[in-house]
């Protein structure tokens, strides 16, 4: 459910956004502030769902490889860490705007450069927030998820495809090579959104595969009868 929720608060922010991400005179304009601190609600649930993920998947994963579920825990954590600091550069900007409303023309020249300051490094933490983090903590978990056999072999290399995409994209853009909202930007995403989407559909569906769940409980008694 987590899943689901990190790929609806996502695309819900960054639609409400819209005003203030697409318009570079918004800082001295009459503003959207509602729909903006709306959006800031829908990233704050995102990034408390993107630490769900990890808190929720380490008791299992943890089983099949201690340090790698660690790692995708902390992978996690970094990614919402980072949406957050994304979340407090719009909110800047509204604050901006609200408190300088009406200032002289020379002020809004230097509000604007401000506004656009901010909503740059909104647009670097959306790089490498749902971009770089994720595509590294994507090819993580479906390497464990693999390794494991805990979901269905499509299913996991749809996830390490999906997480070097997006890696090898959130690099191109980085480059210059395309924009990172574009067509090229959008296809590249799709893998590891179709992964996140399809691991999340299977797990509420049918759970991890029972073999592995059982393998790894076996283990544990062997470990027991070896100690």
């Amino acid at each position: 459910m987590f899943f689901l929720v990190t790929e609806v608060a996502a695309i819900g922010g960054l639609a409400l956004y819209g005003p203030v991400l697409q318009d570079a005179d918004y800082v001295a304009g009459p503003g959207a502030d509602t729909r903006v601190f709306l959006g800031a609600l829908f990233e704050i649930v995102l990034a408390a769902a993107v630490v769900g993920t990890g808190v929720v998947l380490y008791p299992v994963l943890k089983k099949h490889n201690e340090g790698a579920a660690l790692g995708y825990v902390c992978a996690r954590l970094l990614e919402a860490a980072v949406i957050i600091v994304g979340i407090i550069s719009v909110l800047s900007i509204v604050t901006l705007r609200t408190e300088l409303e009406g200032a002289a023309d020379s002020d809004a020249t230097s509000l604007v450069t401000a506004g656009k300051a901010l909503v740059a490094i909104h647009d670097w933490t959306f790089l490498m927030g749902p971009n770089f983090i994720l595509g590294a903590n994507s090819l993580v978990l479906a390497w464990l998820m693999y390794r494991a056999g805990l979901v269905p072999r499509l299913i996991a290399v749809l996830g390490l495809v999906g997480g070097a995409l997006i890696c090898a994209s959130a690099t191109g853009v980085m480059f210059g090579l395309y924009e990172q909202i574009s067509v090229a930007g959008s296809v590249a995403a799709l893998p590891v959104f179709a992964w996140e989407v399809s691991l999340a559909v299977w797990l509420i569906t049918k759970g991890f595969e029972p073999a592995a769940l059982l393998e790894e409980g076996s283990s544990g008694r062997d470990c027991c009868r070896v100690g």
